[in-house]
């Protein structure tokens, strides 16, 4: 199975969370999220372990692969947002660009946030 993470996902998996590591056996590629990156690089910019944050991503970087923010991730976003507010079940809109981004390119979503199985043809998987 492939999947992109959350950034909730990328934490547990980079701090070696016990609870996450069951999940990573039927996982064969993951994907990440420029914007997770973002929100994880916020996240570590404060942290009294920046040094080692920083080089832990840099080395998972060289072997993770980095969707892309295009066209089609920017049409899936319009249409969910709208099926959300129709819907009403608004998310923090940095998820749904993770959400429109897993759409796109056919994934799940590795995420504990249970507001993404709001998402209309998006399979989350928790933990």
């Amino acid at each position: 199975m492939e999947v992109i993470l959350d950034t909730n996902a990328l934490s547990a998996w980079l701090d070696g969370a016990p609870l996450f590591q069951p999940v990573l056996e039927d996982i064969r590629k993951l994907y990440l999220s420029p914007i997770v990156l973002g929100e994880y690089r916020f996240g570590i910019a404060a942290s009294r372990h920046r040094s080692k944050y920083e080089k832990v991503l840099e080395d998972l970087l060289d072997e993770i692969d980095v969707l892309p923010l295009d066209d089609r991730v920017a049409k899936t976003y319009a249409d969910i947002r709208r099926e959300l507010k129709t819907n009403g079940t608004p998310i923090p809109w940095h998820d749904i660009w993770i959400a429109a981004q897993a759409r796109s390119f056919g994934l799940p979503v590795l995420s504990n946030d249970k507001h993404f199985d709001a998402v209309p043809f998006l399979r989350r998987i928790g933990w």
